[in-house]
């Protein structure tokens, strides 16, 4: 609690968490738009191969290109990114909302969205690998890491909630939709104009990595990729922990094409009572995210204790996270009933935040400040093609009411596996840590 008091009172650290708060609602409030608009629309059959389309249209593209952005990352002012990047997010949420009026062709529709997301790919990671930057010790980055990224999924989580209120409360149909989309955009705006209130150069990266023109920093787009991946593959702790999370992050997103498809087609009869199942799972496993967030600490700390000679418990709590969803997710999924789906909900909400938790500490830990805009683009991209991919598989195994037992039980066998990953290389590097001590000695 005392790190947690020395960081509120961090002027710039509070500044860079009223970006993500405000931006990351946003997002909330845009997803649940794009989800209600695809998903719930009365007049569209959606099937999760449809679901699966629109992730694939709205996430690969841009994410492909993700370390690429990240090599420019970290040759732009991060706090330049923030601003103008949620300034011009704004500007094309308002677009979406126009479109969404006009009942134009879905692929315009699509075009846009992506817009939206692309701008989104500069925004998150910059917020990642800005945060050492107003944090006053190294110590200290376990607690900024459970309050900061884990507020900001709250936050995406009440701006999710924002929408669902509004949809249902509105006059249905694609006015409401746009009225969502509207609600997104200007929260997009107050995020942008919030940037201000930090110095430009505040967030790094440092001068002498700037890049004063963009064509130069396009031309080194390549070299920087590479060697950001070599950096990274040198340190065994954070692609350890990027494989974790990615293979995690598969899991989640198969869940949530089920749950989809579950609150959509078995769970209710209309389209508001899907929809206001949706919005009582988003909000359970917001609850599971903040509770991530008060756990994680304490856990890690604990873990640390444990795991001596190596005094780091992050990777532990990561394996403790992945190891407790594959032994709970079946026996509250497999009913297929909402009750023990929402404690599902929860659940996998708390060990998906906590291992992110961990993961960024790690990388942010690791990884020198010059690559870190990168490491993070990257992280961001293996985030999202999992997450595409989890939900092409759901695709061919789900039937159309989203019930199937086989998916959900390769999914907690993928959390096993993954809760195994991370054992040996814990148990690898306190051996290691154990050999290096024994030779000091002698």
């Amino acid at each position: 609690m005392r790190d947690l008091r020395v960081l509120l009172q961090l002027r710039d650290f509070r500044r860079l968490l009223a970006i993500r708060l405000l931006s990351q609602s946003a997002d909330g409030v845009y997803q649940v738009a794009l989800a209600t608009y695809v998903v719930f629309s009365p007049e569209k059959e959606t099937s999760a191969a449809a679901i699966a389309s629109a992730m694939a249209v709205l996430l690969l593209p841009y994410s492909l290109l993700g370390p690429f952005a990240g090599v420019l990352l970290d040759r732009w002012r991060r706090r330049q990114v923030l601003l103008y990047g949620n300034l011009l997010r704004s500007g094309l949420a308002a677009g979406t909302a126009v479109l969404v009026l006009g009942q134009v062709p879905e692929w315009l529709f699509y075009v846009s969205a992506l817009s939206v997301t692309a701008v989104n790919r500069f925004v998150l990671a910059g917020l990642s690998a800005a945060l050492p930057r107003v944090v006053d010790s190294q110590e200290r980055l376990v607690m900024a890491n459970s309050l900061s990224p884990t507020a900001g999924t709250l936050a995406a989580t009440a701006g999710g909630s924002l929408a669902f209120i509004v949809r249902l409360s509105g006059p249905g149909g694609t006015s409401s939709d746009a009225l969502v989309v509207l609600v997104g955009a200007a929260l997009y705006l107050i995020a942008g104009l919030t940037a201000l209130l930090m110095t430009p150069g505040l967030l790094g990266p440092d001068p002498a990595s700037l890049q004063p023109r963009l064509s130069a920093a396009l031309m080194s787009t390549a070299r920087g990729l590479v060697a950001g991946v070599r950096h990274l593959l040198e340190r065994r702790d954070p692609t350890v922990a990027l494989i974790a999370m990615t293979l995690m992050r598969f899991c989640y997103g198969a869940l949530t094409v089920t749950v989809l498809m579950l609150c959509r087609y078995a769970w209710a009869d209309t389209e508001s009572e899907g929809l206001a199942l949706l919005g009582l799972a988003v909000g359970v496993s917001g609850a599971g995210f903040f509770a991530a967030a008060v756990i994680t600490p304490w856990a890690v700390a604990r873990l640390r204790a444990r795991t001596a000679p190596r005094p780091d418990g992050r990777l532990s709590w990561v394996m403790v996270c992945a190891g407790s969803a594959a032994f709970l997710e079946p026996g509250l999924g497999l009913p297929f009933e909402p009750s023990p789906m929402l404690v599902a909900a929860f659940v996998l909400g708390l060990v998906t935040q906590g291992a992110k938790i961990a993961t960024d500490t790690v990388v942010q830990s690791s990884i020198a400040d010059e690559f870190r805009g990168r490491i993070f683009s990257l992280y961001d991209v293996l985030f999202n093609v999992a997450f595409v991919g989890a939900a092409a598989v759901a695709a061919v195994i789900l039937p159309p009411d989203g019930t199937s037992a086989a998916l959900l039980i390769g999914v907690a066998l993928l959390y096993a596996a993954t809760a195994l990953l991370v054992m040996f290389h814990v148990k690898h590097d306190q051996e290691n840590a154990k050999r290096v001590d024994v030779s000091r000695e002698t």
